[in-house]
């Protein structure tokens, strides 16, 4: 296991509150203390913390997460004070100063505001302070929503280019339900019997379950990020965990990572529409690293402007790539299958005649 500098650390409703919705404040103090001592060794630390629907559920005395957006988000403007409020005084404990940083997927999404936020994060931990992440849910609408902060903490990893995300939740790690019955320790590569070990959660106070984590973990592999799945109800989970020593489960991380831009592209989007290209066109988007050509495009799908992000698709409607379109959805009903010396006839002002730019353009 190598050294960690800059880790996440996503801690789950079930590991911040009691059966009763209140915080579990023993256990906060001691991933306090377990931070407090990485930090002191040279580790950069970003927490992304969940609680805060759970918590004004408590306050509430409601029993069951609202269905109604407007009562889930009344419930986060409730908890939200309160569970910053118990991150600080733990921390003070340590001398330690947080900065609450709250985020809709808009912010990571918008280039100049996912820009921004990162040199945020950048700037509060050259304060040798430690970010709180949570997901803004007292504004949050579906369409601005990341859906679950195992998601948010594996965008946050890849954002600020973390050695490790350590995901901590009432899971002991990837369990084989259907073969062995124990924990999988170390999964080498994300594959579909993999996913089919994953299930979802019955806390009344959380979203997500091992599902959304084993989405996480493709996530910030291909980011480069080693991810950690462990309980967050063991002792000293974080020092062992970084050591190689700990339990749960660990997903390697892939060999290649994405760059910065390109790894924006791919995970941070939500693309307005698909192009179907040629089978002819695949190799050489996949193998090659070619940019996408009109003459290779099939089929378009959705509504989307010039500059709008897209996915490819293969000829069986397989998405295995994501970039920024030159053309809106009408245009390319125009452009369509057509060669470079057609586009200069019908667009003789463009400088850029190729659909997607290899430059902007990522594979899944």
């Amino acid at each position: 296991m190598r050294a960690a500098k800059r880790i996440v650390v996503k801690l789950g409703t079930g590991v911040l509150t009691s059966d009763k919705g209140e915080l579990d404040r023993a256990r906060i103090s001691g991933v306090c203390a377990q931070i407090a001592a990485l930090k002191k060794e040279g580790t950069d630390v970003f927490v992304v913390s969940s609680g805060a629907v759970g918590l004004g559920m408590a306050s509430l005395g409601l029993n069951k997460r609202p269905k109604e957006v407007s009562k889930k988000q009344a419930c986060a403007s409730i908890g939200q004070s309160k569970l910053m409020q118990v991150w600080q005084e733990e921390f003070s404990h340590f001398s330690i100063t947080v900065g609450q940083v709250l985020l809709t997927h808009d912010d990571l999404r918008v280039r100049s505001r996912y820009l921004g936020v990162q040199e945020t994060l950048h700037q509060l931990i050259a304060y040798d302070t430690i970010p709180i992440i949570n997901e803004n849910d007292t504004v949050s609408a579906a369409e601005i929503k990341f859906g679950d902060n195992d998601t948010l903490s594996a965008m946050v990893a890849s954002l600020v280019e973390a050695d490790h995300l350590v995901i901590l939740s009432t899971a002991p790690g990837l369990i084989d339900m259907k073969g062995t019955g124990k924990i999988i320790p170390v999964i080498e590569k994300i594959t579909p019997e993999i996913e089919a070990m994953a299930g979802g959660t019955s806390n009344e106070r959380a979203v997500g379950g091992m599902v959304s984590k084993i989405s996480a973990a493709k996530l910030a592999t291909r980011a480069g990020c080693g991810v950690f799945i462990a309980s967050g109800e063991e002792k000293n989970v974080l020092p062992r965990l970084l050591s190689g020593q700990g339990p749960g489960s660990f997903f390697v991380p892939s060999g290649i990572p994405l760059d910065a831009k390109k790894r924006w592209l791919a995970y941070f989007q939500r693309p307005t529409g698909t192009l179907t290209v040629h089978a002819n066109a695949v190799a050489p988007l996949t193998e090659q690293g070619r940019s996408l050509l009109a003459v290779g495009v099939t089929k378009t799908t959705g509504v989307f402007s010039e500059g709008d992000v897209v996915n490819i698709s293969d000829p069986k409607g397989t998405i295995f790539a994501r970039g920024t379109s030159h053309y809106s959805s009408t245009d390319m009903q125009t452009v369509m299958g057509k060669k470079e010396s057609e586009l200069k006839v019908l667009f003789p002002k463009r400088k850029r005649l190729e659909v997607i730019h290899r430059n902007e353009l990522a594979l899944l």
